[in-house]
């Protein structure tokens, strides 16, 4: 088993560089980068200015406009037009650009092996000091209601194989599709305006994850405060995200109880619950297992981010997408890379659950 974890240590190593190397490609592609966003803010800047001088008198204008009119033939940028050639180079050095792209992508790559992501463009932090800043947040989010969504999703699951066809089986399905259909974000805007002041109680706070007198508090206070502000949040991401789990749960015990093992168990006289739990239990839950590191991904990442913005929780989804929307390149490949690399690690966290589950699965001589 060593070996097996040895190797897919290693395999990290190339799957991060083909990830980073796909996203640093879309990236050169894509339009508007950093460069761009200073051109447009600069000339906002100028009409603005422009506008002052019409205030005051146009022939100060007009040679305010001959000053700054720079015609250049190879513009690079869109909007350059009328920028002075100096002024966008210094900016293609203020932002890395005044290298080719391999040789910022092969830097990128040393600089990442010691997590050194360097500077944001905007936030005047390093990278490393955000991801460090957002993400109690955002674990905090994702462990709860991952923990929430397993510790209701399985047993509801098993105990709906056991009654399949039951009322219990078909009413709580009823519930499940409901669940199911409501969307995390708008489940969050019923759970404000029913309990955090919006037009009924104000009895849950909706803004951060702890209240201003945190330092005040004894350690029973910050520990019940501390789930005072993840209460609603987590109930909101619990309710979007346990519905297919349970069904998953409930399609692998269902698959299992039917098998030939189970009804030799039964014939002997094995009590139904040591066939369920003894016997069935270990290979149904194989399948949920194997879900568990995609799960808490998308619910660190991709769920938690409306939610972050609805409930004012400033997280890692936050920060990637105001990024994203920013051209924050340095924090867009920070976050990826954290992102990809607990991912990864996750998945290898996985296969050896697998093992402790299931003794029987090798993977080293599956060849993996």
């Amino acid at each position: 088993m060593l070996n097996y974890i040895i190797k897919r240590l290693f395999l990290i190593i190339p799957t991060l560089f083909g990830i980073l190397a796909v996203n640093f490609l879309i990236i050169q592609a894509a339009p508007g980068g950093p460069v761009e966003k200073a051109i447009a803010q600069i000339k906002g800047t100028e009409v603005s200015v422009t506008e002052r001088f019409t205030s005051s008198g146009g022939e100060q204008l007009s040679n305010n406009q001959s000053k700054n009119n720079f015609n250049s033939s190879d513009n690079k940028y869109r909007g350059s037009q009328g920028i002075d050639p100096d002024l966008i180079k210094e900016l293609e050095k203020q932002y890395g650009f005044d290298k080719p792209p391999l040789q910022r992508f092969w830097e990128m790559l040393q600089n990442y092996l010691v997590f050194d992501f360097g500077e944001s463009f905007y936030k005047d932090k390093s990278v490393i000091s955000l991801i460090l800043e957002k993400l109690p947040v955002s674990v905090s989010l994702g462990l709860w209601t991952t923990l929430f969504v397993y510790l209701i999703s399985i047993p509801l699951g098993i105990k709906k194989a056991v009654r399949d066809g039951s009322k219990f089986d078909v009413y709580s399905s009823s519930l499940i599709i409901i669940g199911y259909a409501i969307p995390g974000f708008l489940f969050a805007i019923f759970l404000i305006v029913i309990f955090a002041g919006g037009s009924y109680l104000d009895i849950f706070p909706l803004r951060g994850l702890v209240s201003d007198n945190w330092d005040e508090m004894t350690g029973l206070e910050k520990i019940i405060d501390y789930f005072w502000h993840l209460a609603l949040p987590v109930l909101a991401m619990v309710i979007g995200g346990f519905a297919s789990l349970t069904m998953l749960t409930k399609n692998s015990f269902l698959d299992e109880i039917n098998k030939q093992y189970v009804l030799t168990a039964r014939a002997k006289g094995v009590s139904e619950q040591k066939v369920l739990y003894g016997h069935i239990f270990r290979n149904a839950m194989l399948i949920v297992i194997s879900g568990f590191p995609a799960a808490f991904i998308n619910i660190l990442f991709t769920s938690s981010l409306l939610i972050e913005v609805i409930f004012s929780l400033d997280g890692l989804g936050l920060l990637g997408f105001e990024a994203a929307l920013g051209r924050d390149y340095p924090v867009v490949f920070g976050s990826l890379y954290i992102f990809t690399l607990i991912g990864l690690l996750l998945r290898l966290i996985s296969d050896l659950t697998y093992v402790l589950i299931d003794p029987r699965i090798d993977f080293e001589s599956r060849g993996n």
